[in-house]
């Protein structure tokens, strides 16, 4: 015999307010319980089978969101219960961009026949100083991509989530001129190992290694409707509203073939706001070492 079914859908947002209203208008106030708030005040006194949140945002770790599923999680999730998405990955990869180093920096160059060129280091800065979220092609990316952090949904940990650092070590392509860095993620959604017992959901909306090629392509294929959903934020796929996050170089370095580009990123929330983050690149390419820091606010 099935249980009913049981929705509980978390926001702290005033959206929470009309979606009571429309779950009301349409009857369904003995399914769907909505509740207002963030998850980490709110009460519900069961425990769910499912949580599902899109807590993702701009290169994965942005908004720091995945700690309220975490908070959820060791609350309220029956043991062998689902969570999804139930794994993130983001990458890292060297890329070039010169129609984008042009149309900002270039372009005060000859401004129609005028010589601006005094506007360049503002221009750059202006440009560069913070990080971009922007949508480029895989063209672009000079690398097979590093995996900055892996995360499990069921076990990673809010200490984890508060500096994610790794050492990258590349080796380019082609030969272009290196522009900057791009950050994309992909989340997985895997089904449950055994099916959960009753049907009790919890909805809760949005509120290191070296280069591995094989495994990043194993994990982007599906060949089998049994395997794990994957959602891609990569440059190769189709376009998303998280795009990729780019940090940019102030001025260019010029690549050859095979040229290594090597370094370290930490990532980290700020001090100045949780929601923040810290983003602090070493990278060495050509007997030149570099750092570039930016926040992302």
């Amino acid at each position: 015999m099935l249980l009913p079914l049981q929705v509980y859908a978390v926001d702290a947002s005033d959206i929470a307010v009309q979606a009571g209203e429309v779950v009301k208008a349409n009857n369904l106030s003995d399914t769907i319980i909505v509740l207002h708030g963030r998850v980490e005040d709110v009460q519900i006194d069961e425990e769910v089978d499912v949580i599902i949140s899109e807590w993702m945002g701009y290169m994965l770790l942005y908004e720091s969101m995945l700690g309220s599923v975490i908070y959820a999680r060791d609350r309220w999730l029956k043991p062998g219960g689902l969570i999804l998405p139930s794994n993130a990955t983001l990458y890292l990869a060297p890329v070039t961009h010169p129609d984008r180093y042009n149309d900002s920096i270039d372009f005060w160059r000859n401004v129609y026949g005028i010589d601006m060129s005094a506007m360049l280091p503002l221009a750059k800065q202006c440009a560069f100083e913070e990080p971009s979220v922007e949508t480029i092609a895989g063209e672009n990316v000079l690398t097979w991509p590093h995996v900055v952090k892996h995360m499990d949904c069921y076990t990673v940990t809010t200490h984890e989530l508060e500096s994610v650092s790794t050492r990258y070590r590349f080796k380019s392509m082609m030969r272009a001129p290196l522009h900057g860095f791009a950050f994309w993620f992909d989340v997985e959604f895997n089904g449950p190992t055994v099916s959960p017992s009753s049907n009790v959901t919890a909805t809760f909306p949005e509120s290191s290694s070296n280069d591995h090629p094989i495994d990043y392509c194993q994990r982007k294929k599906r060949p089998n409707p049994n395997e794990a959903l994957v959602l891609s934020t990569a440059p190769e796929d189709p376009p998303t509203h998280w795009q990729q996050t780019l940090i940019y170089f102030y001025e260019p370095i010029p690549l050859e073939q095979d040229q290594l580009i090597e370094g370290s990123v930490t990532l980290s929330q700020s001090k100045e706001n949780a929601r923040f983050m810290n983003i602090h690149l070493e990278y060495t390419s050509g007997g030149r070492s570099f750092v570039k820091e930016s926040v992302m606010r």
